[in-house]
């Protein structure tokens, strides 16, 4: 596997011998890219497949620090060390704060660059594995009622969820369509005393505003037009166990004081009787609007949110927690090869490289699907870049300034990449002055940055 190393400096000479080093290491083979500013060198980045960054601390356009902060919210696997020629601890105090993998003082040495890239280059080796869908032998990631994931973010959820499954307590699930709130209420439940019990889900969204009192709480016949038969809602479903109310936030005013008095008191009434039914029920919510907004402009009654918001459990999204993704897609893998009778093993540098630095506004659903589908359609055993659909990078999603930034941003990087970064001859390609190719490459850099 070779690799490639992007050096950003305003140094020439520290750029060429950085250049002559990496080119005259035999492994892992190098194809050396560079730039003079900081924007230039956020334009590779953002366009090109890098393994390694090396970048000067102070520039005249921006700090290392920006790079740093910038490349990791684009792909946190890429590593990036920050080089500056004064020994300032308190700089490399600051660079590895912000997630910096090393930090050297300049003048480089040759043996400090080669043992670097070498131990960077085996580092990426290993988190190409956990792309890959897991071994017999291998430990896998860890699971907890269909949730996968290896970083922080997501091992905090599901351990306030284990702590509070074992109580009553009313719960509130915050966060995206698509990070999972059902299955940590799944979880909730089963690791809980009504784990032998019903597990009841209902969506308010998916229900028109006529039936949802009907479908909580269920009917007597003759109750409405089409009322032919006694119904029993999902509340009285749930007796004894939990009841799962995804989108309590698009629930009407009129609803919420009914729901209030079942949440409070355990009490219901059917659509078209005055007997109240005692239930024994635990509430789970869920919601991906803001409810304490919605309390403020008086969409969503105060008394009810503090009752569903008990213990709040909030989903990160998945751009969020991208340390999740290399685990989440060995997963998807290993289940649609046994689905659909494939043998993929993996994905190239390539695709990785384009997922991890996808914005996925779809969250979790959305990387399933796309995995399932590159699955499906590749024609070898390895999911290649061609195999993925249109993918937004971090930050990109938006209207038509949007899309146009990211055109401008890609056609920019080509010019570059042909003029070997060349600034002058990439300016005289494209036919605009070269301070007005480094104006646009400002500007779109500080729109995706924003």
């Amino acid at each position: 596997m070779n690799m490639t190393v992007l050096a950003i400096d305003d140094d020439p000479a520290q750029l060429a011998r950085l250049r002559l080093i990496c080119e005259a290491m035999e492994f892992p083979q190098i194809e050396f890219l560079s730039a003079e500013t900081a924007t230039e060198g956020l334009s590779l980045i953002y366009d090109r497949v890098v393994d390694l960054v090396l970048t000067d601390l102070r520039m005249p356009d921006g700090s290392g620090i920006d790079v740093l902060v910038k490349t990791k919210a684009l792909n946190p696997l890429i590593p990036v060390v920050v080089m500056t020629a004064y020994s300032d601890p308190r700089d490399a105090v600051v660079a590895l704060k912000d997630g910096a993998d090393d930090y050297l003082v300049k003048p480089t040495e040759k043996a400090d660059i080669e043992r670097l890239v070498i131990r960077v280059h085996e580092k990426n080796l290993l988190i190409r594995e956990a792309f890959l869908p897991p071994s017999r032998d291998a430990p896998a990631a860890p699971v907890m009622a269909g949730i996968v994931y290896g970083g922080n973010g997501m091992a905090r959820v599901m351990r306030t969820a284990a702590r509070c499954a074992d109580t009553d307590a009313t719960v509130l699930l915050s966060g995206e369509s698509g990070t999972g709130k059902e299955l940590v209420a799944r979880f909730i439940h089963d690791r809980g005393a009504r784990r032998g019990k019903a597990f009841v889900a209902v969506n308010i969204s998916a229900l028109p505003e006529s039936m949802a009192e009907s479908e909580l709480f269920g009917h007597r016949r003759g109750a409405f037009t089409g009322a032919d038969q006694d119904r029993v809602g999902r509340f009285e479903e749930a007796d004894g166990g939990t009841l799962f109310i995804d989108e309590i936030g698009e629930i009407s005013a009129a609803l919420q004081v009914k729901l209030l008095r079942a949440v409070q008191f355990g009490v219901i009434e059917r659509v078209g009787e005055n007997t109240p039914r005692k239930l024994n029920v635990r509430i789970i919510a869920a919601s991906n609007r803001a409810l304490a907004e919605m309390v403020e402009k008086g969409t969503f009654r105060k008394d009810l949110y503090y009752r569903i918001n008990v213990i709040n459990i909030e989903l990160p999204p998945l751009r969020a927690r991208k340390e999740d993704i290399g685990p989440l897609i060995g997963h998807f893998i290993a289940r649609f090869n046994e689905r659909n009778s494939r043998a993929v093993r993996g994905l190239s540098r390539e695709a990785m490289d384009r997922l991890m630095k996808h914005s996925f506004p779809g969250n979790v659903r959305e990387l399933e699907n796309i995995i399932e589908r590159a699955v499906v359609l590749c024609s070898g055993d390895l999911i290649l870049d061609r195999d993925l659909p249109e993918l937004d990078q971090s930050g990109d999603e938006g209207g038509y300034e949007a899309r146009m930034n990211r055109f401008e941003r890609k056609l920019l990087a080509a010019a570059l990449r042909d003029a070997g970064g060349n600034k002058s001859a990439a300016a005289r390609n494209l036919g605009i002055s070269e301070r007005h190719l480094r104006s646009r490459l400002e500007r779109v850099h500080g729109a995706a940055g924003a």
